[in-house]
């Protein structure tokens, strides 16, 4: 394999994983009837806005595929992606919907 071949692989496959983890979280949002981009602006507030994120928002409107994402589930992939303020959101909403 040459050596940008690879490199274009692991961006590729890096974006593919990371719309994954952008999907599990509007499902698990969703599944707990919260609003994804909120929670995001909550966790990034002085980020800009997330096109990814909308992108898969609207698609989830349009196409409403139920998918159950389990809380700690969606906490570790957050985690490995490095999302520790939106995990950390996440933790905080998870506690509330017990009470």
């Amino acid at each position: 394999m040459e050596f940008e071949n690879r490199d274009e692989y692991i961006i590729k496959k890096y974006q593919q994983d990371e719309d994954t983890m952008i999907r599990l979280f509007v499902h698990w949002c969703l599944n707990h009837d919260l609003d994804p981009v909120a929670l995001y602006t909550r966790a990034y507030p002085h980020q800009p806005t997330n096109e990814a994120l909308l992108n898969v928002v609207e698609e989830t409107k349009t196409d409403p595929a139920e998918i159950e994402v389990g809380t700690a589930t969606m906490l570790e992939v957050l985690q490995i992606f490095g999302n520790d303020d939106l995990a950390f959101v996440v933790a905080e909403e998870a506690e509330k919907s017990k009470d």
